[in-house]
């Protein structure tokens, strides 16, 4: 029987979720891959444990996690089961509706109908009374915003969510979305979205301004562009390498300029006494703006290496500096 290590709170730092009472450790644990029917079950029940066991108490779902479509929640519901039911009330567990899920109308988008029943199938195959965030996955242009909001907020009242978060949202819809949320007394408690060196369309959107000034969090996917600002592309791609065989991430995207970029990257992460990924990690959370990091792992040791860049968070101006002119 697992027995989570006593001193788990001593080694992650957390912050505050925007004006919230929540706190958030400042690494996630994301469960896009590596968490379907295709995957090793063992390997999954470790690597929560050792999550756990560092002090990563956010697991991050969605309904179409897998493959297939709803094995992640399925598989995570199994090892709370057998596991992790003990621990409940230490963890924040959320999961999303938004992207394609169920054939026909009703099961995608932004819906009243999808949401609710999306997450009343996501808490049945997690065999879980509630999640602590229930987020909106994406904006639908075409559902009417209060529409969702209200779904969002009804699902709070219901007791099925205690916060409301949205996914993928720019400034302008987050400040609609925030709005709506704070008119329903059920306020906007976070933000996800892709944020890393190589990708910062938030910050010229305003979005994160936009998240301070309506006391929301920012929880950032991606934190490490897919692998690029680790040291797998230092010298090439190699064979078997997300850009050789995952769709997210194009070979040609991998440039000799953006190379040239990395191995500059790398070289100020050594003289910190880093590695590439672990500063990239670091960099995301510099000046407090993002609340938590999700990170994704195939194996226990990834979570142990994506955690140490934990123990040295702070940047020099100089070192601020420097990375700023070699993103430009």
């Amino acid at each position: 029987m697992y027995k989570a290590a006593e001193d788990r709170y001593e080694k992650m730092q957390y912050l505050r979720c925007g004006k919230s009472g929540l706190l958030l450790p400042r690494v996630s644990l994301g469960l896009w891959h590596n968490f379907g029917s295709v995957d090793k079950y063992e390997n999954m029940k470790d690597m929560i444990h050792t999550a756990f066991d560092e002090g990563i108490t956010h697991f991050d779902l969605a309904n179409n996690y897998g493959p297939v479509y709803g094995s992640a929640e399925s598989n995570f519901g199994k090892i709370m089961e057998e596991d992790m039911r003990p621990y409940r009330d230490e963890m924040i567990i959320s999961t999303k509706a938004g992207y394609d899920m169920w054939p026909g109308p009703y099961g995608n988008f932004g819906s009243r109908k999808y949401l609710m029943a999306s997450l009343d199938q996501s808490l049945k195959r997690m065999g879980l009374d509630y999640v602590d965030i229930f987020y909106h996955h994406r904006p639908d242009p075409e559902t009417p915003i209060e529409e969702t909001m209200e779904a969002l907020s009804d699902i709070v009242r219901s007791g099925k969510a205690l916060y409301v978060g949205i996914s993928n949202y720019n400034s302008e819809q987050t400040r609609k979305a925030a709005a709506i949320l704070k008119e329903n007394h059920t306020p906007l408690l976070i933000n996800q979205v892709r944020y890393n060196m190589l990708d910062r369309w938030t910050e010229e959107d305003g979005l994160q301004d936009t998240l301070e000034e309506v006391g929301a969090g920012m929880i950032v996917f991606s934190p490490l562009a897919q692998g690029m600002l680790t040291d797998r592309y230092l010298n090439g791609i190699p064979e078997d390498s997300r850009a050789k065989r995952n769709h997210f991430l194009h070979e040609d995207s991998i440039t000799g300029e953006l190379i040239e970029k990395v191995k500059k990257l790398n070289e100020i992460a050594s003289d910190r006494g880093q590695t590439l990924a672990e500063m990239a990690l670091a960099w995301n959370l510099r000046k407090d703006r993002v609340t938590s990091v999700l990170v994704g792992a195939s194996r226990p040791a990834q979570i142990l290496d994506n955690v140490k860049f934990i123990q040295k968070l702070e940047f020099t101006d100089d070192e601020l500096s420097k990375i700023e002119e070699i993103l430009k």
